[in-house]
């Protein structure tokens, strides 16, 4: 995705400021200013696109200009455009920041995944039968379907960006949903084991002890570590790039929804190791999630600021100057 369109509301008396700030940056296309035309808020219809490599400055010196407090700001993403010389030329402006993630939209993806309502622990719930059921059955492919059920994820990286960011209400938040979800999905589901478990459900395998699952999930191992670091990273990446096929390989990745499931089937069956050894499982993937995020946030942040900072230097333009070499924050 190369633009970002902005629509914005702006006081009359902002309105010149907001649209010399637009007009004198390269990168911001197809600006269109309608005065008196918006209504709730009242004021200017001031829209444009730009290319997300800029976007954060752009973003930022309007929000500076209280845009967004005094009018509205409202950013969309550009599926398709055809703008020929005018996107080249903002392009090689950009140089190397034509890659740039727009923060602004990175942290609202993450705060929508950071949202519990009633459905949020429904689907934990779900997801944590269909992970019995595929304990009892040895299915490794209802265990999948589970991992991708769980919204447990958006929880985990809203707490990391709590931490990034130093908001302790949104980790607060994340945590009690986690902990909250995580034991509610695990009562429910020991409840729905001891009903197979007392109807004789299970399959014979299973019942003659050969759990080839349960004992895949109930081993934390250094694998379970790896496997939960690399998802973690990955993780942060498709959400910075927006790349929802990736996000949903880190789904099918980590062991939470599946470790849960399993404390509860172990303990409808008195299985009390297993119980153990998932509990960890569980502690150890939401752990590792949470600083393998926090710590990619921070890193991909720094890197950007590095990028920003060097094409500054390599453009001519000092930090702090405007236009698109401004270093600018990234988040």
């Amino acid at each position: 995705m190369d633009l970002i369109h902005i629509r914005a509301v702006s006081p009359p008396d902002l309105t010149d400021e907001v649209v010399r700030l637009l007009s004198d940056d390269p990168c911001v296309l197809n600006l269109i200013v309608r005065h008196d035309a918006a209504r709730r808020p009242d004021g200017d219809a001031v829209a444009c696109d730009v290319l997300t490599g800029a976007a954060d400055d752009v973003l930022h010196r309007l929000r500076a200009a209280r845009l967004d407090q005094r009018g509205s700001l409202v950013i969309e993403p550009v599926d398709m455009a055809f703008s020929g010389a005018a996107t080249e030329k903002g392009r090689r402006v950009l140089g190397p920041l034509n890659g740039a993630p727009v923060w602004e939209q990175v942290e609202a993806r993450i705060r929508s995944g950071g949202r519990y309502p009633p459905s949020f622990h429904l689907y934990l719930v779900i997801a944590g039968l269909i992970g019995s059921v595929g304990i009892v059955t040895n299915s490794q492919i209802l265990i999948v379907a589970a991992m991708v059920v769980g919204p447990e994820y958006g929880a985990i990286v809203s707490v990391a960006l709590g931490v990034d960011r130093g908001r302790r209400d949104m980790v607060r938040g994340g945590l009690t949903a986690l902990g909250a979800g995580f034991l509610l999905t695990i009562v429910v589901t020991f409840l729905f084991a001891l009903l197979i478990r007392g109807f004789g459900l299970e399959s014979e395998a299973f019942d003659r002890g050969l759990r080839p699952v349960s004992n895949l999930i109930n081993t934390p191992n250094f694998f379970s570590v790896a496997v939960a670091t690399l998802a973690g990273v990955i993780g942060i990446v498709s959400l910075t790039e927006a790349r929802t096929s990736a996000l949903l390989g880190v789904f099918i990745s980590v062991t939470t929804i599946p470790a849960a499931a399993d404390i509860a089937v172990s303990a409808a069956y008195t299985s009390w190791s297993d119980v153990r050894g998932s509990a960890v499982q569980l502690v150890v993937n939401v752990v590792v999630l949470i600083v393998v995020g926090t710590v990619a946030l921070k890193a991909q942040r720094a890197i950007w600021r590095r990028v920003r900072i060097r094409h500054a230097a390599a453009s001519g333009r000092p930090p702090g100057s405007g236009g698109p070499g401004r270093p600018g924050p990234v988040g």
